[in-house]
């Protein structure tokens, strides 16, 4: 913190192509058979197993030549999605890079499906331009593409949520869309992501890879920021978001580390920000101050939604409301939800509030925080207002604080509700706050640990 995706034969891709559990795109989807132009098979025709629509399948060369190419045709610019029917009959996945458009946006697996007359379909979202669209497969190992019948496209029209969607502070005062609507660029080098996290206008940047550089990246308004496949991310340079209201910015399934002596994502006088699917790490150094904030949201920031993210081994996690003595600024804002994240061994401030109203903190897990006598994970102070409801804490020292503040800041309002603790400290609570003005369901407890574990992070959308 400072103070002041011959045929398209699709494949998980995340970004330009996000996968989802089921369509929401609104118009009626259209088929695309392999063995029909304008579809493009490096390889052959086949009809020797049964189960194929049409008159037949794409097989394509076993090199990593026997590409197979689809062009589509979209009426406007946005979100399509689709259905992609594959057989592959190995026991190995076969890994293909997706081109779209003429950009890799990532290498991805087609599974084994048992047998080669067995047919499986992807379900997937694209971006697309209005006009025409080449989605091109391009297999990556000798053993080439798998058997692809047809392609379902639906075309939609802004980008889809992911699995939950948003919920929370940023749906709200206008929602947050990101970079929807504009351009999409597919970045592998550091220099190239800055420049394009710094360009304006609204735009969607796929970045492939795992990227390393260092300082601070200005994000511009208008962007998505999100990472091709598990593996993506950024390391060793903060990524600033300040002074603009709406920021509109989102940055989903990227693998992000800590920032030696600064904060990996601060926030700053900004609004509307979504951080969703993100693996956020560190390691657990014997100066707490090796690193300074995983994600902080500080002087007066606004509409943030924190959901399904990995926070593991830091210990200065989310600090909301930089000093006790901001409260001309903060009181208002910093409203903040935080929902479905799993921090593990994150020894303080998972969030720490001051001043902000409601802070809304509800299905999550919280494991392993107990590194000394000064371990928590949620702290209210400054007559913050928490609503903490439906999380489960495992091993955690002490659950939250309020009425007793913390550490030198006086204390916060916290209510708790349906909340599970096993081998914890209690969560303190004290007074009232303000109602959540935005819908949402909060599960059980009993069922928090097992839907977050299975879903947060990078790579599970």
């Amino acid at each position: 913190m400072r103070v002041k995706s011959l045929v398209v034969c699709a494949v998980l891709f995340s970004g330009a192509l996000a996968a989802i559990s089921s369509s929401t795109a609104a118009a009626a989807p259209v088929r695309y058979e392999a063995e029909t132009s304008p579809a493009v098979c490096s390889g052959t025709i086949d009809s020797n197993w049964a189960g194929f629509t049409g008159s037949g399948f794409c097989n394509g060369a076993n090199s990593t030549s026997g590409h197979a190419q689809f062009q589509v045709t979209a009426a406007a610019a946005g979100t399509a999605t689709l259905g992609i029917r594959f057989a592959n009959g190995t026991t190995t996945a076969r890994p293909a890079d997706v081109v779209v458009n003429g950009a890799t946006a990532q290498t991805a697996s087609f599974e084994g499906t048992g047998a080669w007359s067995t047919w499986v379909t992807k379900t997937l979202s694209v971006q697309v331009v209005a006009g025409t669209n080449t989605i091109r497969l391009n297999p990556t190992t000798p053993g080439g593409l798998a058997n692809v019948d047809h392609l379902d496209f639906e075309a939609g029209g802004t980008t889809p949520p992911p699995p939950g969607g948003l919920v929370g502070w940023a749906s709200q005062a206008g929602g947050t869309t990101g970079g929807a609507g504009g351009t999409t660029v597919t970045v592998s080098t550091f220099a190239d992501f800055k420049a394009q996290a710094q360009s304006s206008g609204a735009k969607t940047i796929l970045v492939n890879g795992a990227l390393s550089g260092s300082g601070t990246v200005e994000i511009a308004p208008d962007k998505t920021i999100r990472g091709v496949g598990a593996g993506s991310g950024i390391a060793g340079t903060t990524l600033n978001i300040e002074d603009a209201k709406p920021a509109n910015v989102i940055i989903q399934n990227m693998n992000i580390r800590g920032v030696r002596g600064n904060d990996a994502i601060q926030i700053e006088n900004a609004s509307h920000i979504w951080i969703d699917h993100n693996t956020m790490s560190s390691t657990i150094e014997n100066d707490p101050d090796y690193y300074d904030g995983m994600l902080d949201i500080t002087h007066g920031a606004d509409y943030i939604t924190v959901s399904w993210n990995v926070v593991r081994n830091h210990w200065k996690t989310s600090l909301v409301g930089h000093s006790d003595s901001n409260g001309g600024e903060d009181r208002g804002h910093l409203r903040v939800t935080y929902h479905h994240n799993w921090f593990d061994r994150t020894f303080e401030r998972s969030p720490r509030v001051r001043f902000g109203e409601t802070v809304h903190v509800f299905n999550n897990y919280y494991s392993n925080i107990d590194n000394n006598a000064d371990s928590y994970a949620i702290a209210s102070v400054m007559d913050a207002g928490l609503l903490v409801e439906g999380n489960v804490f495992e091993n955690v020292r002490q659950a939250c604080w309020s009425k007793s503040g913390y550490a030198d800041s006086g204390p916060g309002r916290l209510v708790a509700r349906d909340n599970s603790l096993t081998g914890s400290g209690p969560c303190e609570v004290d007074g009232t706050v303000a109602a959540i003005p935005y819908p949402y369901t909060a599960d059980a407890s009993g069922t928090v640990k097992a839907s977050v574990t299975a879903g947060a992070g990078a790579g599970r959308i």
